[in-house]
């Protein structure tokens, strides 16, 4: 069968008004067919591709799941080809990128938790798997790099304590904060959660590095360990970790949204035991 063809005269019409409409009032007002046919018209010249972004909507059901799916998945696609679905990929790649930057034009000052979760939370917009974060900060708590450590899937990232303390040595760090996404839509911190901060705090203590707090983001929602006193100078076994979790994550709903990090408690000198 022949490949469909677009009427060159019709459609460039509609592909100039569909591009001075966006130029005059942005996405206001638009469909997501309209947003996906706008973007498809930067790399298939040559189709209609309102029908097939009609076509991805009817597969993927919304905007960004077509934004999220596999390159694979978006070719099998009539009208998609390696280099649609390239550019599709890379669209949420690039707004995390965008809006760190935006938030991180000049060296910014982490000294609250809120101030850390300006940071992470647009790193970790639209990811539907977990990630692991490192945001390595100078002795004045500025902002020197934020480091993606491990990724993993919905609802595990395997963290390795070997590459966090290669990139805080790599970054010269004098201070990290940890932070993680939970996709589940929770940010209540698992038993996993709170061990393994404390397996962190240990192993960094050596190095003199301290460890600032963890934050766990759910969209635009996150929860501070420091901030809910979880950030514990004593290391306990998984096992009894257990027994407090959910009394300290309601201590921590409780917490003052205003509450900034205790910065003269950042010495790194913890008195850590053995685990048994």
């Amino acid at each position: 069968m022949p490949r469909k063809t677009i009427n060159t005269t019709v459609h460039k019409g509609h592909r100039e008004r569909l591009r001075k409409r966006f130029l005059t009032s942005g996405l206001e007002g638009f469909e997501d067919h309209q947003i996906l046919e706008l973007l498809l018209f930067y790399v298939i010249p040559r189709r209609d591709t309102n029908e097939i972004a009609h076509l991805l909507l009817k597969r993927f059901r919304t905007l960004s799941a077509v934004l999220e799916a596999e390159p694979q998945d978006l070719e099998s696609i009539p009208g998609i080809g390696s280099n649609a679905s390239a550019f599709l990929n890379l669209l949420p790649s690039i707004t995390r990128r965008y809006l760190h930057d935006r938030a991180n034009r000049e060296q910014p000052l982490i000294d609250s938790p809120d101030n850390a979760a300006r940071q992470i939370i647009p790193l970790m917009a639209g990811r539907n798997e977990e990630v692991f974060y490192l945001l390595c900060l100078d002795t004045r708590n500025r902002l020197l790099h934020p480091s993606l450590i491990s990724r993993g899937t919905v609802n595990v990232a395997h963290v390795h304590i070997r590459h966090i303390v290669e990139e805080t040595l790599r970054r010269k760090a004098a201070k990290v904060i940890l932070s993680h996404n939970h996709p589940s839509g929770t940010v209540e911190p698992s038993h996993s959660d709170i061990f393994l901060t404390q397996q962190i705090q240990r192993t960094l203590i050596p190095i003199e590095i301290d460890v600032v707090d963890h934050l766990i983001i759910s969209g635009e929602q996150f929860l501070s360990m420091a901030r809910g006193g979880l950030l514990h100078q004593t290391p306990v076994s998984e096992q009894s970790v257990g027994a407090n979790v959910q009394q300290t994550y309601e201590s921590i709903v409780r917490e003052s949204d205003t509450a900034g990090y205790d910065l003269s408690r950042c010495s790194g000198h913890f008195v850590m035991a053995d685990e048994t």
